[in-house]
């Protein structure tokens, strides 16, 4: 038998395998326990597929200390809270969602720790959870059934078991915040507990692998707590990316892939997740779907009749009546029913749900309701007598809180942050008592009011208005440059040149309603008498037809003989003070919107005690006669419509508005496609992008260029350089850079050292070698990358194919000596050997 070339160093290599048949040159095969012809290339693809007939293996684990599994734990427990904290927005504060998300991810950190012991697993996990999620939580939260506080009853373990999901109901159907009262925590209770539990069984498992099976609860919880929370959220992109950081170092560490001693790879993670989580933040409309705001969709203001028109039948019917007593309310205040911006032509109403600050937007809320108002605080008790059955609900200032005395009546409750009124569908009634916690917003001086400008809003248009409004209102204000100057003299002119009356039986004529032809018979007729339902629609049309944003309020004042606002009505009893008002209290005034100041009430009426008789002048003032130079309209007057396209403003143009407005929505466009392709996840892809450029340029050069021999080595060079770049240490000759590499990554090492084995021979064999084995050679090599990769994780295969490590040695040499020739042949079948007994 004659042996040259290649199959002749194969044969020196396995001195210990039986090998017959005649070979030939590079490109000649050598046969092993048989005989049987073929080129180099079936030689190599035949060890190839013998050792890929199964699929690739999952890299080995290792058995976690106690110390790691707790570690684990603790990531799994703050990336709970994490995405739980979307529902601090909902309960109001940071102190009320933790009294129930921390010791409910404590205990279902417990409990999935508990599965570390084999004689607690399952089944006394499950009491656990049961025990807390049916008694402790409702032990917590509904504690005033509890006995000592402790003891829990028959009648907490009931309403535990019922608010176990309608504290869910309870959070999507109220208004945040919703405060802690009624069980409404366990809510958060039962997310946290489950989702800690869940999540924390998966991550104190040996097998870190199952660390992935994690994920899946983390990302439920966030999304479940995403879609009860606000559309605000709480820090949502700073959580955000902070959860997507710890998952993937968690990740990375439980899979062996972290090396800090490699702090380019570890820096490169870090800066991979910051940026998409930004990225993708930027990248993905602000706009979030929240479940509430399609579960109990608000209040329709059509349900209603117009709260304005029932006015008088409060004076009529009950005028020396006490409709509601009221205890520590500060003195002078006023209560207010129900707040109207909109005018048909007939009545004023609550406007409809389209407008962007409307006064039909009603929703429920829990024991703590969000407001900006500064002012003094106070806390007062409501008690509803005889005769007051309503819709609307009594309600002072600016409340934060509003408890019933019984629980019942919270689900009929409905209040409007914007308007600071609430509806009561239930219709209020006698012996109805309530406690509202507030502030009572300070009022500007007339001084203050007078130097103030209108705030520009979106209102709707007030429809059907009389000529005589626009023409008086003109006459007497037109010339006015601040906003809370012109509404002063509107009020003014109106209580100085007005006549009061209710129209009752002995009462000067003055017919009720508020309608355009009411209003025209006030301002235009023989005789400018009515009361405050005429004069208050009067002057909120007249401020609207001068530009300033207008409303009509429905409410409680304390009045003396005279009808003005006196706090001597209230009373010292004992601790507490006590006002009653009766249904000559009921009042409607007019708010108008300063800037500075917000809403500033205005009460047009005369006072009740001008009352007209036959020999008075009732004629009411003539717009011409009131001119004392030529009307000057304020400079942009209202500019509202039915679809509510302009906005209320004194100054400025049209043009000018709509142009300012053009110039911000491109500008928005602009900084819109900035923050998306400006994006550091745009940078990161294009570095990315450029490092695999640039191995791929350097692997096919090494795969072109060169002498044969050189081409060879430097496929060889390109498998020990993607095992350097996967993270392995490899030294030595080829055939120990193969059992290493096939040692450190649990991989058959036979394809390596058939691979390394042709490399020695072309090297150091000095034989040609043909254009056709280099590259059947290369198209070997590829297929083995391209399996040493498949075998990695997938954050290790990216840092892999990422990573420069010897890309530009490539092009290996083939020198060498003779001796080291002989020794890498010498140690070929010891290298073998140890491979089969691995």
């Amino acid at each position: 038998m004659s042996t040259t070339g290649f199959s002749k160093h194969n044969a020196n290599a396995n001195t210990d395998e039986t090998s017959t048949g005649h070979t030939t040159g590079f490109g000649n095969t050598f046969t092993g326990t048989g005989t049987g012809t073929g080129s180099w290339a079936d030689s190599t693809h035949s060890v190839i597929w013998m050792s890929r007939d199964s699929k690739s293996q999952a890299l080995p684990y290792l058995r976690r200390p106690r110390a790691s599994q707790y570690a684990s734990l603790l990531v799994a427990a703050l990336l709970t809270l994490a995405a739980a904290s979307n529902l601090i927005d909902v309960y109001g504060s940071v102190a009320s969602w933790a009294l129930a998300a921390i010791p409910a991810t404590i205990i279902g950190s417990l409990v999935a720790l508990a599965g570390t012991v084999p004689m607690l697993r399952l089944w006394w996990q499950m009491l656990f959870m049961a025990v807390a999620q049916l008694v402790v939580g409702p032990v917590l939260f509904l504690n005033d059934t509890t006995i000592a506080h402790f003891v829990p009853t028959l009648r907490t373990l009931t309403q535990g078991w019922a608010q176990m999901l309608g504290s869910f109901k309870f959070i999507l159907s109220v208004e945040p915040p919703t405060g802690t009262a009624d069980g409404c925590l366990l809510a958060v209770w039962t997310i946290c507990l489950w989702s800690a539990l869940l999540t924390g069984i998966f991550a104190v498992t040996e097998d870190g692998r199952f660390t992935m099976i994690a994920i899946i609860p983390v990302i439920a919880n966030l999304a479940i707590c995403a879609l009860l929370g606000s559309s605000s959220g709480y820090y949502r992109i700073f959580v955000g990316t902070a959860m997507a950081l710890v998952l993937v170092i968690w990740i990375s560490a439980r899979w062996k892939l972290l090396e800090l001693g490699r702090w380019i790879s570890s820096m490169t993670i870090v800066v991979v997740c910051i940026a998409l989580a930004i990225g993708g933040c930027l990248a993905v409309g602000q706009d979030r779907t929240i479940l509430r705001d399609h579960y109990d969709p608000p209040l329709s203001p059509y349900d209603y009749t117009s709260p304005l028109s029932g006015m008088r039948s409060y004076i009529k019917n009950s005028k020396d009546d006490v409709l509601l007593t009221v205890e520590n309310l500060p003195a002078g205040s006023s209560v207010r029913l129900a707040v109207m911006d909109r005018f048909d032509g007939n009545v004023w109403n609550l406007s409809d749900s389209t407008m962007s600050s409307d006064s039909s937007n009603y929703h429920r809320v829990g024991t703590s309701i969000t407001n900006n108002a500064e002012g003094k605080k106070f806390t007062a008790t409501f008690t509803v007598n005889k005769d007051l059955s309503d819709y609307w609900l009594p309600i002072a200032g600016a409340a934060s809180s509003v408890t019933f005395d019984n629980s019942e009546n919270v689900d009929s409750f409905y209040y409007n942050s914007d308007t600071m009124s609430a509806i009561y569908p239930s219709r209020t009634s006698e012996g109805l008592t309530y406690t509202e916690t507030g502030i009572m917003p300070a009022v500007p001086t007339d001084k203050q009011i007078t130097k103030a400008n209108a705030a520009s809003i979106i209102q709707p248009k007030a429809e059907d208005v009389p000529d005589c409004v626009d023409k008086l209102a003109t006459a007497i204000a037109g010339g006015q440059s601040k906003g809370g100057e012109a509404a002063q003299a509107i009020a003014e002119k109106l209580k100085e040149s007005g006549w009061f009356s209710h129209g009752l039986s002995g009462d000067y004529p003055s017919t009720a309603g508020h309608g355009n032809y009411r209003i025209d018979q006030l301002l235009a007729g023989m005789a400018m008498v009515g009361d405050s339902e005429q004069y208050a629609s009067a002057m909120a049309l007249m401020a609207r037809s001068l530009g300033l944003p207008s409303r009509v309020v429905l409410g409680f004042i304390p009045k003396d003989n005279e009808g003005e606002i006196s706090e001597n009505r209230t009373e010292k009893q004992g601790k507490n003070t006590v006002i009653e008002f009766t249904g000559n209290d009921v009042t409607a005034w007019v708010e108008i919107k300063l800037d500075g100041y917000g809403w500033v009430a205005f009460y047009p009426t005369p006072k009740e005690t001008k009352v007209p008789d036959e020999n008075q002048n009732l004629t009411p003032p003539n717009p011409q006669t009131l001119v004392r130079q030529p009307p000057v309209p304020l400079t942009d007057p209202l500019r509202d419509d039915t679809q509510a396209k302009g906005k209320s403003s004194i100054g400025g143009s049209m043009a000018d508005e709509t142009s300012i407005n053009l110039f911000w929505q491109h500008f928005g466009r602009i900084a819109r496609k900035v923050a998306i392709y400006g994006s550091p996840l745009w940078t990161l892809l294009i570095v990315c992008g450029l490092l695999l450029a640039i191995k791929a340029i350097a692997l096919a050069r090494s795969r072109k260029h060169g002498s044969a021999q050189q081409r060879v080595a430097a496929g060889w060079q390109s498998v020990a350089a993607l095992a350097r770049q996967s993270g392995l240490d490899i030294q030595g000759t080829r055939s120990e850079q193969a059992v290493s590499i096939a040692s450190q990554m649990d991989i058959s090492c036979e394809t390596l050292l058939a691979l390394g084995t042709q490399a020695d021979y072309a090297a150091f064999s000095g034989n040609t070698i043909n254009e056709e084995h280099v590259q059947q050679y290369w198209h070997d090599i590829a297929q083995e990358r391209k399996y040493i990769l498949k075998s990695l994780p997938t954050l290790r295969r990216w840092r892999a194919k990422l990573s420069l490590a010897d890309v530009f040695h490539f092009r290996g040499k083939h020198g060498g000596s003779v001796r080291q020739s002989a020794s890498r042949r010498g140690n070929a079948s010891a290298v073998r050997a140890r491979c089969r007994r691995q």
